[in-house]
């Protein structure tokens, strides 16, 4: 019977330092027709992954993300020139090497784009396990008030239902971190709602 229970929502977040960039970086071309720019993107495109491979990125985390071809006009239809791209995306595993790579890229030559960088976590596990702990006991926490509000005994657990409040959230950067870098990683904030049926005694 539904008077007989109570339903508390907690939750929990953990900061966690994320360990692994991924860099979005490519090359870009203009020249006279089709086949000339395509040309030299995929040439270009072909220096940029040798050059990340030598700086220290594993050929298992670059990939192709782009692949474009279009014409720019002078005057419709009237066509100036062709303008192909292509884009990278390096995951870098050893954020020390960040900086590195990053100017590896703009070294490239003047067909380099660089994209941006997002910071994630390789294994989320451990953080997650902790933001559960947390919201478990912030709802334990909330039905024992309760209860004790109503004047009854708390009774066991009858269901948990887990929610997962978004992917990790970024958080204050550390100073310690943006002195050693130009590249700062800052926290990134992992949180987990929990719901928590509990009976009365």
């Amino acid at each position: 019977m539904a008077d007989q229970q109570i339903t508390v929502v907690g939750q929990g977040a953990v900061a966690a330092a994320p360990d692994v960039m991924r860099l979005n970086a490519g090359v870009e071309v203009r020249e006279p027709t089709a086949g000339e720019a395509f040309a030299a993107a995929r040439a270009a495109a072909s220096r940029l992954m040798a050059a990340l491979a030598a700086a220290g990125v594993s050929t298992r985390d670059l990939r192709t993300n782009e692949l474009s071809l279009g014409p720019e006009y002078e005057a419709y239809p009237k066509v100036a020139a062709y303008r192909a791209a292509q884009g990278v995306e390096a995951v870098v595993r050893d954020l020390s090497q960040a900086d590195q790579v990053i100017d590896t890229v703009a070294g490239v030559g003047e067909e380099a784009r660089l994209n941006g960088v997002t910071f994630e976590l390789s294994d989320p596990a451990a953080a997650l396990r902790d933001a559960r702990a947390r919201a478990f006991l912030d709802a334990r926490a909330k039905a024992v008030q309760y209860a004790e509000l109503a004047g009854r005994p708390l009774g066991p657990v009858l269901s948990i239902s887990e929610e997962v409040l978004g992917g990790p959230q970024p958080v204050m950067m550390a100073a310690a971190a943006m002195e050693k870098s130009s590249i700062s990683p800052g926290e990134q904030s992992v949180s987990v709602g929990v719901r928590v049926v509990y009976a009365f005694a």
